[in-house]
């Protein structure tokens, strides 16, 4: 169909990725546009489309047919002589493409999974690489608890269609110059359900399912870094007819730390040094994670050398152990000199820290603030 975007396209994946790679695809994009998520005026289309192309890239056959046919326009023929009948010859092939009957039926009375959530939650620095627990607020829908999930009225229950007598589908017969096409739908009397229900639940409406917000206690793992995701099993929206709830993944968001930055499982940061401490060599206080360490400068000192705290990083989020702590030194020129600093200076004779110290370039002084906050644990 020329209106139809290559399946392989759809999700994103090349025409030889293997069934994992299209099962991950498929559910990263689901979860980005389900419309109970993604609000965009498009989401609810482009997820039927993510859908249509799982439906036909999943299953070997017919991503087999497809390879080898593209997509089928079932208001063509496909060859043969006219006024042959096709009967359900090629219903059969227009459901291998489009999940139709046959095998693949799905029985609409049938127990329904609900649909994963997702939620974003920020964290402090800190929180991330330390861990907690936290309680979170969660809309969602949930099995009518009056209906237990069927939609009816309670002392009664749905009735099947008259219609498509339950199957939920209906079968439209079309002459055409190339003889009898069967298409199947879904029945319009039931919406595909296949029931009908009388007498309503007066809670849910005949819905099967209710609105609730719903508190949920989440442990963060120590380490957890940004972007990780925590998958919490049958805390997503609740089933139909029965069946299991659907997980619930939530997305870590980290804030950054003003003196801290952390590469994986290693800390980053600078910490300035004045220029007699660089040369004769020095031992200074350092600001770690969890407490304030002592690093020898050996005399020397260039700026922008690294030293190394072992062990003084991210707890490791699969394993044991901790990442270490990196230190960046960078030498602070002084600057608004007097004449006697200028000369101790050329006599090496004294540290003039107190220039050093409150230098009035803005870099600088930003340096000095921030470490001056991670010593005060901020």
């Amino acid at each position: 169909m020329a209106d139809k975007r290559d399946y392989y396209e759809v999700l994103g994946v090349g025409k030889d990725a293997s069934a994992e790679d299209i099962k991950k695809s498929y559910r990263k994009l689901a979860r980005q546009y389900h419309p109970d998520v993604n609000k965009a005026a498009d989401a609810e289309s482009k997820f039927k489309e993510v859908k249509e192309a799982y439906d036909v890239l999943s299953d070997d056959g017919k991503r087999s047919t497809y390879d080898r046919f593209g997509h089928v326009d079932p208001n063509q023929g496909m060859g043969g002589g006219g006024g042959a009948d096709f009967g359900g010859g090629f219903g059969d092939i227009f459901d291998m493409f489009f999940g139709g009957g046959g095998g693949n039926r799905r029985d609409p009375n049938a127990p329904q999974r609900g649909n994963d959530l997702q939620y974003t939650m920020t964290v402090e620095f800190k929180e991330a690489v330390f861990g907690k627990e936290a309680e979170i607020t969660i809309p969602r829908t949930e099995s009518c608890d009056t209906c237990h999930g069927n939609g009816a009225k309670p002392g009664t229950k749905p009735e099947a269609c008259s219609v498509c007598k339950g199957s939920g589908q209906q079968e439209v017969v079309q002459n055409t110059p190339f003889g009898r096409m069967v298409n199947r739908r879904a029945c319009t009397n039931c919406s595909g359900t296949g029931r009908i229900i009388k007498d309503k639940c007066g809670t849910c409406h005949g819905a099967g399912k209710v609105k609730r917000q719903r508190k949920i206690k989440v442990r963060i793992p120590a380490g957890v870094d940004d972007g990780a995701q925590i998958r919490m099993s049958g805390e997503g929206e609740g089933g139909l007819r029965g069946g299991p709830a659907g997980d619930l993944y939530i997305v870590i968001r980290v804030k950054s730390h003003e003196f801290f930055d952390r590469e994986g499982d290693d800390i980053y940061c600078e910490v300035p040094l004045n220029f007699v401490q660089a040369a004769l060599g020095a031992e200074i206080e350092i600001p770690t994670l969890t407490e304030k360490v002592k690093l020898k400068i050996p005399a020397g000192t260039q700026t922008g050398t690294y030293f190394r705290l072992k062990g003084k990083g991210v707890p490791k989020l699969r394993g044991y152990g901790q990442g270490d702590q990196h230190v960046k030194v960078t030498i602070v020129t002084p600057t608004n000199l007097t004449e006697e600093q200028k000369e101790l200076l050329r006599q090496f004779g004294g540290e003039s820290s107190e220039a050093i110290e409150s230098p009035e370039n803005e870099h600088h002084e930003s340096i000095f603030e921030r470490m001056k906050k991670a010593f005060r644990g901020d």
